[in-house]
């Protein structure tokens, strides 16, 4: 004698209802249990049902179950055994199950039913409600769920030896921390995988009915003929007197059915089991591709090939992340946002745009596409070019050391022995990022390796005067760190190091075949001083733009203790300090000269104090100034580490090498806090 309110938005579906569902907590409807309410209309009654999937707080609170209209529903139906009214035909219209507004649209019958519903006293309101209904891709048709026969493959079985495949280490995901969580989330809670698709285009289904309907799996209709045959004691299937032959499927394969064979039938290995190709190149090592398809694609190739080969397919699979444009959506052609590739390949180069967008891309992570990357990548192209351009202009003026052209040059030893430290030192880190599949980061170390170091650094160090010769040596050298850092460089940009490979000198095989050569031994000592050599240089050089000395003006220096030891025991890094501050070393104030004595600038790197002399008068004042700025920052600084290390939790908590560094900054402050107060002392 009672009702209940129900929400809808779709009330041409409410004659397929074959129960109402409550959330089993919900005081408003405990009243309900083991009754039943009838559908307005057609007066047809369904039972009232409780589950917890209902969400008491959403609508009304009780839901009609319409399991052929629903997937929702279609799985409490399953759950409950609920039967299943079908009220549309294939074409959009209400069918006979629905009993009322048969073989009409059901777009006009919503109109209808509501107007009717309105009549009648069952309609309470009606309200606007954004649908979560899609819309096809390609023609802009709302897509309604609709129940139909389609063909599936049993997963559980399958997910099985894939699943562990994965957790067991066979096939390793990279990066593992972020994705190895998603597979295994599939594939402990798969589904059968539903593989027929109502579309006009794709590989048509294999399966062959008789006017009876019943099917048969064959490879062709000819087979599947013989298989009735062979059914109905090798006669044709009759309807009354006449054969009516059989009818193919009309639905395709899932895509996606056709590309979990990819590592196999590429080589044919389904079709043609145990050929050359396949037993050589199966299993393959690596898989690249985006996280988006790591249960479409990864999870079924692992799954067809643990089924179908008694193998994985690969060792291990590299996620890459998404491209991204400024505001975070993923780049298609749908929404027309993503860049013409050979519009940018024009602009910047091929190689520019591979660097671009690898530079940028952290392993997993998504990326949000900027050209200022692009831009980056053709003026380190730039750069390549320019070093080419230096070296061979070498290439006409060597000599040997002891020719009347040719000084010796100690500081040139010391570049090539500190070069070729760093190349082994670089070479080994890119090994090891590359093992944990850290491409970008990789890319960045080679980056600097050869921008900063080769070219900032080592070409400066060995570079002859004006017109002057270069050791035929140390030129030969300066080619194979080049052709070293090329090799480094051509997994990320292909074409301008093939170039230059074959430009620097005469090559007997393609830089796309050559082997990767491995590290030598790393000397550290010789990095440190190198690090050391650097700091002082560039600490030198700012000092004399600071004071506005020009770079043509040379000037006299010494060093306070540790500075003239450290330099007197490495007299060919000395001749570079020299060379790249156009500076003249001495040893004490005598050699200084007395005239040049008053004339004096301060300069502190990392623990080492220079004292620069000039001929003409030093305006102290800005030094001192900058002086100062310098120690407030470093007692500042200094502040910090010590509150960190006088924080008892921290020092429990923190791992040791962590406390170490920050007693190690501690140390490295307070040793250049004594020597600008020095500084400043000296200034008075």
């Amino acid at each position: 004698g009672g009702s209940i309110i129900i929400a809808t938005q779709r009330p041409e579906t409410i004659m397929g209802d074959t129960a109402v569902c409550a959330n089993p907590t919900d005081e408003r409807y405990i009243h309900l249990k083991g009754k039943s309410v009838f559908i307005p209309l057609i007066n047809k009654k369904i039972p009232v049902i409780f589950d917890e999937y209902v969400d008491k707080e959403f609508g009304t609170g009780i839901l009609k179950i319409t399991p052929a209209h629903d997937i929702n529903d279609y799985t409490i139906g399953l759950k409950y055994n609920l039967p299943i009214i079908d009220t549309l035909n294939e074409d959009g219209t209400l069918s006979e199950a629905a009993q009322i507004f048969v073989g009409e649209d059901r777009f006009i019958v919503r109109k209808k039913i509501t107007e009717e519903l309105k009549q009648k006293g069952y309609l309470i309101k009606e309200e606007e409600y954004q649908t979560r209904l899609g819309f096809s891709q390609r023609t802009n048709v709302i897509a309604e769920p609709k129940i139909s026969t389609q063909w599936f493959i049993k997963m559980k079985e399958l997910a099985g030896p894939a699943l562990q495949a994965v957790t067991n280490g066979d096939i390793k995901i990279h990066p593992g921390e972020k994705f190895f969580a998603t597979y295994k989330y599939w594939l402990e809670n798969v589904k059968d995988w539903c593989i027929s698709r109502q579309l006009w285009w794709g590989q048509q289904i294999p399966a062959w009915y008789d006017d009876k309907g019943n099917f048969v799996v064959a490879e062709t209709e000819e087979e599947a003929e013989k298989i009735f045959h062979q059914a109905n004691n090798n006669t044709p299937p009759l309807t009354g007197e006449v054969w009516t032959g059989l009818k193919q499927d009309e639905d395709v394969l899932d895509t996606w059915f056709s590309s979990w064979l990819w590592p196999i039938e590429v080589f044919k290995g389904i079709t043609q089991p145990g050929n050359i190709d396949i037993d050589y190149y199966y299993p393959t090592s690596i898989l690249v591709t985006g996280q988006d398809i790591i249960f479409f694609w990864v999870s079924r190739m692992i799954m067809a090939g643990m089924e179908y080969m008694k193998e994985k397919p690969f060792s291990d699979v590299y996620f890459t992340g998404m491209v991204r444009d400024k505001l975070g959506r993923k780049m298609s052609k749908q929404l027309g946002n993503s860049p013409d590739l050979l519009a940018l390949i024009e602009k910047y180069g091929a190689d520019a745009v591979r660097f671009g967008i690898m530079i940028s891309s952290p392993a997993g992570n998504d990326l949000l596409f900027d050209e200022g990357s692009l831009e980056q990548g053709r003026n380190f192209n730039n750069k390549l070019w320019n070093a080419l351009k230096l070296v061979k202009m070498w290439e006409g003026r060597q000599g040997k050391v002891g020719e009347y052209r040719i000084p010796e040059r100690s500081g040139d030893n010391f570049a090539i022995r500190w070069f070729q430290n760093r190349l082994n030192e670089a070479i080994t880190e890119v090994e090891v990022l590359y093992n944990q599949f850290k491409l970008n980061e990789a890319l960045k170390v080679i980056y600097s390796l050869i921008w900063d170091d080769f070219c900032s650094w080592y070409l400066e160090w060995v570079k002859p005067g004006f017109e002057q010769p270069i050791d035929e040596i140390f030129y030969t050298k300066t080619i194979e760190f080049f052709e070293a850092l090329l090799q480094l460089l051509h997994p990320f940009m292909p074409f301008i190091t093939e170039e230059i490979h074959h430009l620097l000198r005469e090559q007997k095989v393609d830089l796309v075949v050559v082997q990767f050569e491995k590290a030598g031994i790393i000397d550290k000592d010789i990095l440190l001083r190198g690090k050391i050599l650097k700091e002082d240089i560039t600490t030198i050089r700012d000092a004399r733009r600071k004071n506005q000395i020009k770079n043509s003006e040379q000037i006299r220096f010494m060093g306070t203790a540790y500075s003239n030891s450290f330099y007197g025991e490495n007299r060919d890094m000395l001749s570079l300090l020299e060379k790249q501050t156009n500076t003249k070393y001495f040893s004490s104030m005598i050699d200084v000269g007395q005239e040049y004595s008053t004339n004096e600038i301060t300069v502190i790197s990392s623990g080492r104090t220079f004292l620069l002399y000039m001929e003409r008068q030093i305006d102290t004042t800005a030094q001192h100034d900058e002086l100062l700025k310098d120690l407030a920052h470093l007692k500042g600084f200094l502040n910090s580490v010590d509150s960190k290390l006088n924080n008892e939790k921290f020092v429990q908590n923190a791992k040791a090498e962590i406390i170490d560094l920050e007693r190690k900054k501690k140390s490295d402050a307070e040793i250049k806090i004594r020597i600008i107060e020095e500084g400043l002392a000296s200034l008075k």
